[in-house]
């Protein structure tokens, strides 16, 4: 069964970073690519950041670019955001998500696109 688990999340004042993992197990880790999603209350799930399976390519929304960055080390089975100059409305339940290269979809935003997701966790930023 495949299972992702996030942690890193917690309790920051604006201006401040921090460093989301996401260790996935149960399936081929270099089979899939790997994004970062997140949901705020009140709001729809929104994209954040992807990441290639090979790692060689990464594609982030327009509200995160220069701020944070996705990564992964497919020896660690894990893929990671580090976010600095974190903002009050960056406040969201994140969630990490796999998605199969060998199922044909178009772009990496979609929630629905995604073969399986984490738990997420919280990140509360407060002014």
């Amino acid at each position: 069964q495949v299972t992702l688990v996030e942690s890193g999340g917690g309790l920051v004042q604006a201006g401040a970073s921090l460093r989301l993992s996401c260790v996935a197990s149960g399936l081929t880790f270099t089979d899939y690519t790997m994004s970062w999603f997140r949901q705020a209350p009140g709001k729809e799930r929104a994209f954040v950041a992807a990441i290639s399976n090979s790692g060689k390519s990464t594609y982030y929304a327009e509200f995160v670019k220069g701020r944070f960055a996705i990564s992964r080390d497919n020896a660690k089975n894990t893929v990671t955001l580090q976010m600095n100059s974190l903002r009050p409305e960056d406040t969201s339940e994140y969630y990490c998500a796999a998605k199969s290269i060998f199922v044909s979809s178009n772009g990496y935003d979609d929630p629905e696109i995604y073969d399986a997701w984490g738990r997420g966790t919280q990140v509360t930023v407060s002014s």
